[in-house]
């Protein structure tokens, strides 16, 4: 395969990403997957690809595969030199399908340690949940530790708030009330955020999306946080220099697994 070096998507990171689970064939929540592409291709203004068919595609494509990794990664296109875009770009559609990664089987039911991170995100409400190729912070903040027992770091934007992981979404129960940050001013809004949202009320919860610092943190229950590919993961220490919070609740994270393995 080649990519044209003239590729926005390579000179300027112009274009949106989707990592899909695929599992026993298929991939789950496609459609939750496909309503956030094509709401990023139109803030974008980018002429995605039709998305009856790409389903077709992608189904296709997930069926060589019992379990794995599918990503998507949509571009505006080959374009001419500078950041102002013509309007006649053709999209760039790029699929590659990967072996499901061993740890995630492993490792999903294991309470797992995190910790905060150093490096600030931006805010940028015009492109706040949007999961763009543009994904620098993330990098930066991922590099930040090699130690194999973290496996997650929390971000917070340049006003001290706990907006997401490197990777993933975050949720704090406290009592009835699930918590998660409010996406308005920065952070990618995951397509597991959206189900665990949509399920909270068969488990009796409040969602509440708002700021979240640090004191949420030591003073929530039970914490957990989530992506496409692990799904859910129940947080056990949570490290920030040489404060440690530990949870010992991860019930609520149990039961959203379980509805979650049915699907």
């Amino acid at each position: 395969m080649r990519i044209d070096c003239r590729d926005r998507g390579l000179q300027y990171g112009d274009g949106v990403f989707e990592t899909m689970r695929v599992h026993q064939g298929r991939v789950r929540l496609l459609e939750y997957h496909l309503e956030r592409l094509g709401l990023g291709c139109r803030r974008l203004d980018i002429a995605g690809p039709s998305l009856t068919a790409l389903r077709r595609e992608l189904e296709r494509i997930a069926s060589r595969r019992s379990e794995g990794v599918l990503k998507l990664i949509v571009t505006r296109g080959v374009g001419r030199r500078g950041y102002r875009p013509t309007g006649r770009e053709k999209c760039t559609r790029i699929l590659t399908l990967h072996a499901l990664p061993k740890t995630v089987l492993s490792d999903a039911s294991t309470p797992a340690r995190v910790r905060l991170c150093a490096m600030p995100l931006g805010l940028n409400p015009r492109l706040a949940g949007l999961k763009t190729l543009n994904r620098l912070e993330s990098v930066v903040a991922r590099s930040e530790w090699s130690d194999a027992r973290i496996w997650e770091g929390l971000m917070r934007d340049v006003d001290e708030n706990i907006v997401c992981g490197t990777m993933s979404n975050l949720f704090l129960r406290s009592g009835p009330n699930l918590m998660t940050p409010v996406l308005d001013r920065c952070g990618v809004a995951g397509v597991m955020r959206r189900w665990v949202l949509q399920r909270a009320g068969e488990l009796r919860l409040n969602v509440i999306e708002r700021r979240i610092r640090w004191r949420d943190l030591s003073e929530a229950e039970e914490v957990f946080m989530s992506n496409a590919v692990v799904g859910l993961r129940s947080v056990a220490v949570i490290e920030h220099g040489r404060e440690r919070l530990r949870h010992t609740l991860f019930e609520t994270a149990n039961q959203l697994r379980r509805r979650l393995d049915s699907l």
